[in-house]
């Protein structure tokens, strides 16, 4: 049968205690009541194993102090001071029992509830990063808390990128610097300071976001509850490009060429 350590020890500290206060006081040196020692013991025992072995410290303190008062007196008996002062005792055990007993529950409680809600959380990180729609959660500061590995890959981001935590507008320069959408150079300042200004305000109207590699991203806001947003980057690159003007087929692949030799520069840089 196996043991548990911690459901003992704290009564078995109280008696131990007891025993050498009782031997010290005998034998050695006059010892004061270590009444005060047993609610210290007493919580110890509460917050190591809950309620049931701070109560059983407690009683076992209590019956330690009385025969320490008994032993001290002259005459035979207590007097209604020395049952004043054991009520008072059994109430401060039993009080200090009970109080920390529950703490020690609730910080249990919440700490399960934290593992719980951890674990939730990354099955859901998990779950998220095989879709292949991009996923961005922003705090209220609109920094990135989460990055999903599709928004990573459609926009060349590293892990050590994602996982700093970057503003909103650094995503912008990135995807900007890496040549990721299929924009003019000229035009890219005003797209960047539009797209900021609407995702601030929480402008939750879908727009179509076309990339230098050919792929069309449907974007999409959310405005959270706390204060930050959900951002949505939906991959219509089979709805849309079927709209695009025949005419301008040149110029699109221009465009794209432009981006791949920008992207090799940088890379090239990189290294």
């Amino acid at each position: 049968m196996r043991i548990d350590w911690r459901a003992i020890l704290g009564p078995a500290l109280t008696a131990v205690t007891a025993l050498a206060a009782f031997l010290i006081d005998r034998l050695v040196v006059a010892v004061p009541n270590p009444a005060p020692l047993f609610v210290c013991i007493v919580a110890l025992a509460s917050s190591v194993s809950g309620i049931t072995s701070g109560l059983v410290s407690a009683v076992i303190a209590v019956a330690a102090s009385a025969l320490f008062f008994l032993d001290h007196r002259a005459l035979p008996g207590y007097d209604v001071s020395d049952v004043a002062r054991m009520l008072l005792l059994a109430a401060t055990a039993a009080g200090t029992a009970l109080i920390t007993g529950l703490l020690r529950q609730k910080w249990i409680d919440a700490f399960a509830a934290d593992q719980e809600h951890n674990a939730t959380a990354a099955r859901l990180a998990a779950a998220l990063d095989q879709v292949d729609i991009g996923i961005v959660l922003l705090d209220a500061d609109t920094r990135a808390e989460f990055i999903n590995r599709a928004f990573r890959d459609y926009f060349a981001l590293s892990d050590a990128q994602a996982e700093s935590k970057p503003p909103f507008i650094a995503l912008m320069y990135h995807g900007r610097d890496t040549g990721a959408w299929e924009l003019p150079e000229d035009e890219l300042g005003a797209f960047i300071a539009e797209r900021t200004e609407k995702m601030r305000a929480g402008d939750s109207t879908p727009i179509n976001i076309k990339l230098a590699d050919g792929e069309v991203l449907r974007f999409a806001c959310t405005a959270l509850p706390d204060g930050g947003r959900m951002l949505s980057y939906t991959p219509v690159t089979d709805l849309v490009r079927h709209t695009d003007d025949p005419a301008k087929a040149d110029e699109y692949r221009a465009q794209r060429a432009g981006r791949q030799r920008f992207s090799a520069r940088l890379l090239r840089a990189a290294e």
